[in-house]
């Protein structure tokens, strides 16, 4: 931790007065780029010598939630009091005119102690690396990202909480089933000025990093992306925007989709059985378990008119274990955001999120969650929320942890990002 200390107070030092903090073709991680997905593509520039970016974010949440069951699986007692808090570093570094890296590690989760890093990629719009006007005519549309990454499926993942990172997350919690992972790979982008937005992109299916063979006799296989949308700004009051999304695993040793995120859930403790040993850190959210064979779609609207704003998610995944028989899995989400104020500094709004799916034991389950919600941008770098959170559970086995299961209550987070 004091290595980590110096390195980042010399980074800071070195960095600090001659720092651009806003950066060619980048998410700013404030308030000004809420409703942004994939970071913009302009061919101005602002290049002239390397430059590092030091961000972060920091978040808290005081937690306040019931929960129970049929009673046949007694849960362990939970209470109103803080959770740990978070913190996210960030460093972003323009390499070349064109070129930048991205890598975020978290310093503080719930579900590991200690730092580590998420990942990182490199993002190319430009080829002058290679000779001045490469290509230019071409890249004017493109965008190459090449790294140990976040993969882009869906549109859900740029509105959820990412450890600390909450700024982009009208609510506490992100959905039920969390679609995201983080692999080595690579995407190409295509995006014109009519709004047309095409991506490919492959990458190894592996969460954890090995060389090491499987059961199955290999050390792997492949995930194919594709998304196809239309992202359009008819004028200053309106908005449009409709993606859709493909995942596909053909053969890895097991698909992480539902599982992948290492931080852990908002919703700390909850359904947690009396009698467990360690902490489930994915609590309130589900995960198909499909294993090494899955494909998922989402499709994703998003529309917003002046300060109202709707944002929906349609999901059909299905998969699962090499010999065994196909399962599904179905997720709907709909939320509407009101902002208001100066500069939109204000927001209420609630989401309804349900899944239906088949256990690997042949249950028919469905997970209902509504969330209701409000927001203030103290500044532009700070946000408090509050939320009302509400969930049940129906079709699980009888007489197990989710039998007849519930938990509400009330969060409220207040987060950092810079």
């Amino acid at each position: 931790m004091k290595k980590s200390i110096v390195l980042v107070a010399i980074l800071l030092g070195t960095t600090l007065l001659a720092q651009t903090r806003d950066l060619d073709n980048y998410r700013l991680p404030d308030q000004r780029d809420i409703n942004v997905f994939e970071a913009p593509k302009t061919s101005e520039t602002t290049f002239d010598g390397v430059k590092v970016r030091i961000g972060g974010a920091s978040t808290l949440q005081y937690q306040a939630l019931d929960h129970e069951n049929s009673g046949d699986t007694p849960l362990a007692g939970i209470g109103a009091n803080f959770n740990l808090a978070t913190a996210n570093l960030d460093l972003d570094v323009v390499l070349a005119d064109g070129v930048r890296m991205h890598l975020r590690t978290y310093l503080s989760s719930r579900h590991h102690p200690e730092p580590y890093v998420k990942g990182g990629y490199f993002q190319i719009d430009k080829l002058d690396f290679i000779s001045e006007g490469f290509l230019e005519d071409l890249m004017k549309n493109v965008t190459i990202k090449v790294g140990h990454m976040e993969n882009n499926y869906g549109d859900a993942h740029f509105r959820r909480s990412d450890n600390a990172q909450t700024m982009y997350n009208p609510f506490v919690g992100n959905l039920i089933m969390d679609a995201f992972t983080t692999e080595v790979g690579g995407e190409v982008y295509y995006r014109n000025d009519k709004g047309i937005l095409v991506m490919l992109g492959i990458a190894n299916g592996k969460l954890n990093q090995s060389t090491e063979k499987s059961a199955y006799g290999n050390t792997g296989g492949a995930s194919f992306l594709a998304k196809l949308g239309y992202d359009k700004q008819f004028t200053d009051d309106f908005r449009f925007r409709l993606t859709g999304s493909l995942y596909n695993t053909g053969y890895v040793p097991n698909s992480y989709l539902y599982a992948a995120d290492r931080t852990g859930s908002r919703y700390y403790h909850v359904l947690q059985a009396e009698s467990a040993t360690s902490d489930n850190f994915r609590s309130g959210r589900y995960n198909p378990a499909f294993g090494n064979k899955v494909t998922a779609i989402m499709i994703n609207p998003f529309v917003k008119y002046k300060g109202l704003e709707f944002f929906g998610t349609y999901e059909n995944t299905s998969g699962n274990a090499v010999g065994a028989e196909k399962r599904t899995a179905t997720q709907y989400a709909g939320e509407v955001i009101y902002r208001f104020g100066k500069n939109e500094n204000f927001f209420i709004g609630g989401r309804y999120n349900v899944v239906d799916g088949e256990e690997a034991s042949g249950d028919d389950i469905t997970i209902k969650r509504t969330q209701l919600g409000a927001g203030w941008f103290m500044t532009k770098n700070i946000l408090m929320k509050a939320e009302y959170v509400n969930q049940t559970y129906d079709g699980f086995a009888t007489g197990g942890l989710y039998d007849d299961a519930k938990f509400n209550g009330l969060m409220l987070e207040a987060a950092i990002s810079f």
